[in-house]
């Protein structure tokens, strides 16, 4: 069983930053793609980032594109997601994900470990 944590949530102004973090623990042996999604009130889970196992390979939806950046660090057990240049539309609660596989995906039913999520809230 793998937990996975995320922290680096809070409140900024349009066109700040943030750098969201997710730490796992438990059974981390082997490989696991990891993921970003966020959930505004209202509103369906969506994919943000995604980034395989071996980190050659990530995939941003287009709102991201250009603006967020999903790294990784196997060792720390740890993904990141640097977001730039932030947007009010980007408010929402953000959920650190994994799947047992190398192979980034980025539809909700193909990961099997979520975070508790993380508030981001973007004022205009």
């Amino acid at each position: 069983q793998v937990q996975l944590v995320e922290s680096g949530g809070g409140l900024v102004q349009a066109g700040g930053s943030l750098r969201l973090s997710c730490t796992a623990s438990g059974r981390t042996f082997g490989r696991y793609a990891m993921g970003w999604f966020r959930q505004a009130p209202g509103k369906e889970r969506e994919f943000v980032a995604g980034i395989s196992w071996s980190g050659f390979t990530t995939y941003y939806a287009d709102s991201a594109e250009g603006r967020f950046t999903i790294a990784r660090d196997n060792a720390k057990n740890t993904v990141n997601l640097q977001m730039n240049a932030l947007k009010p539309e980007d408010t929402a609660v953000y959920y650190c994900a994994a799947r047992p596989s190398n192979v980034v995906a980025t539809t909700r039913s193909d990961y099997a470990y979520w975070g508790q999520g993380t508030q981001v809230t973007v004022s205009s």
